[in-house]
This record gives structure tokens, sequence and C-alpha cells, in this order.
């Protein structure tokens, strides 16, 4: 593509901004009168917000832009769609609509932005929603994502820190995209695991809720920028612990291999900086480390439910070809907050 070195420059969920740094300004900004409809904001860090509209209906808002992670544009368009996409289903709810949010150059080449809105408007498409509108701006590198909005019943909506000790933790999706689409920015990944990657980012997480639906999910997260050890920290809420087999956590080999070659991303070690503290590695590859802290674009849903019910979402996840796992249980709070062991 002509237009290659300038719009792949590394992008998708490895740009947002650090954990620490985030929290750090959002608990300055001003709160404003309480709402008691108001049932989740961003105080809460969970997935989306959610406005109570009657006894029996609430509507999920959430946004996500990011810049390019892959050469093409029109995968590109899926994986940034499928990543907002995914946060409503994260809190257990059904999209509705979404608005494009577009950053483009107005030099380039705009079939690359037709190719973008096409991507991006097939999974709309495919959740069930409505591309509704949306908005642009002339900017000097590429940005793409959506503004979405779901419905959830309140009494069925999932947060992302409801989990209780003794349950398992179950993820829909495997790790390690981040660190192959960062060999692929250098010339190291190989063209079987970068298909792989994007096939992964590109699948929408809407059987994974529809799944999960049928159980008692007591929380759920995708797992994406701040990593599947940043976003498990979110779901402690400093009153749980964990403990978490990594033999057991699905992810790309390839992802592995090129860890061990050092081809790593900043946002990884940011998310090492900012969750690290609360985790303890016993006999843990320092490659599957790296894994558990890669900033995932469009990664996977981690629920936390009872065995009984996690044995039997896992089966019913793995009928529609998705390569779930149960990796890991809940505990009372230990020492400890996360302890990953082989």
């Amino acid at each position: 593509m002509e237009d290659k070195l300038i719009f792949c420059k590394g992008g998708g969920c490895t740009a947002k901004l650090g954990a620490g740094i985030l929290s750090r300004v959002l608990d300055r900004l001003p709160r404003g009168p309480a709402d008691e409809n108001l049932l989740v904001g961003y105080d809460s860090r969970d997935d989306g917000a959610v406005y109570r509209l009657s006894d029996g209906l609430a509507c999920v808002h959430t946004l996500d832009f990011f810049p390019p992670m892959v050469d093409d544009p029109y995968a590109f368009g899926q994986i940034a769609a499928a990543n907002a996409l995914s946060d409503i289903y994260a809190m257990g709810g059904a999209v509705r609509t979404a608005l494009n949010i577009v950053c483009f150059p107005e030099a380039m080449d705009l079939n690359i932005l037709g190719e973008i809105l096409r991507g991006g408007a097939e999974k709309v498409i495919e959740s069930g929603g409505v591309l509704a509108g949306g908005h642009s701006i002339a900017d000097s590198d590429v940005k793409y994502g959506l503004s979405v909005t779901g419905v959830v019943d309140p009494e069925k909506m999932y947060r992302n820190n409801g989990g209780r000790p003794g349950d398992c933790l179950l993820l829909t999706k495997r790790l390690g995209v981040g660190i192959i689409c960062t060999a692929n920015r250098v010339g190291e990944a190989s063209p079987e695991a970068l298909a792989a990657a994007v096939q992964s980012m590109t699948t929408l997480n809407r059987d994974a809720a529809d799944c999960c639906s049928r159980y008692d999910i007591h929380a759920c997260t995708d797992v994406t920028g701040f990593g599947f050890l940043g976003h498990l920290h979110e779901m402690m809420d400093g009153r749980l612990s964990c403990r978490i087999d990594w033999k057991r956590v699905p992810y790309f080999p390839e992802a592995a291999a090129y860890a061990d070659e050092f081809l790593l991303t900043a946002a990884a070690q940011r998310n090492r900086n900012h969750a690290g503290p609360f985790v303890r590695f016993e006999g843990t590859p320092f490659a599957v480390e790296e894994v558990l802290f890669d900033p995932q674009t469009s990664g996977g849903l981690l629920a936390a439910l009872p065995e009984a019910d996690a044995l039997k979402l896992r089966e019913d996840l793995r009928q529609r070809g998705l390569p779930a796992e149960i990796v890991g249980e809940i505990t009372e709070k230990t020492g400890v907050e996360i302890l990953v062991r082989g």
C-alpha cells in the first residue's frame, strides 16, 4: 500500500493512556449532583456507562477509537468497530445504534477511508445494530472507532467487580494480539500469526455474550488495553484475590515466541508498572508474563461465575468455535491480590 508507512504506525489499544495516569486525571474531575439513575459511571472504571430509563430498561453508552494496528484499512475498520461494540457485550447489553468517529488526513487516498468505514459498517450490521451517523475531522494521522449505545435490563447487567470467592474465571479469546501486531510492524511476524490475530480481533463478542446470558455471571469485563492482568486487577476491586494457572490461559504461541525475542510494546510495560505490584509470579516464564500484560485490541470476555456454570459455559463457547478456558478462581482477599502459577 502506498500509504502504508503513514497509515500503520502502531495503534489499537496499545495507544490507550496508562491506567495510572488516567486514574489521576479522572479522580480530579468535578462530580456534579448525584443522579440515582446513573447506575454505572466513569468512577467505577467499568466498560460502559449505564443509565436507567425505567425499572426494566437502561441504556449502555460507550465509545472507543484508536490509530491503526494493521496495514489493511478494511481489517482495521472491522477491528476498531468490534472493539468498540465489545463494551456493550461486556455489560450484558444488546447493541442498538453506533456513530462513527473518524480522524483522517485530507491528503491521503479517500479510498482508504472508504475501506475503513466499510469494515466498521459491516461489523455494526453483524452486531444487529444500526449505524446512525458520525463525525469526522481532518487530522495528521488516521484514527477510527465508534460511539455505541445499547440496552440492558438493569437487573441483568454485568459489572466488572461483582465477583465472589469461589467463582471461576473464564476467558473467551486468546491473548497476545498486541505482541503479534508489534512483531508485524517490524517485519518479524509470520503471515499465519498475523492472520490468526486479525481473525481474533475481528470476531465479535456477540456469541460469547449470548452464551454468558444463560448463566449466573457475577462479573464480566472485556480484556483490552490494560491487558489481562490490568483488567483482572480492576475486577478484584481491592477486596478480593485470585489464583491464575498460566498453563491454562489461552494465548497465541507465536506471541510468546516474539516476546522471547523482546518484541514488546511500551503499553505492556505501562501495564506492568501499574498492575505488577499486585501480582506475584511463581514459575511463570518471562514470555508468558509479557503475554499476560500485553494490551489487547478487541480481546475476549473475562467472566466470573460459579464452577458448575463455568464448566457448562466453557463447553457452549467451544461449540461455537471459541477457544474458551477456565483460567483461575477468585478467593477471599489475601496478601497477594493476583497469584500466577502453573
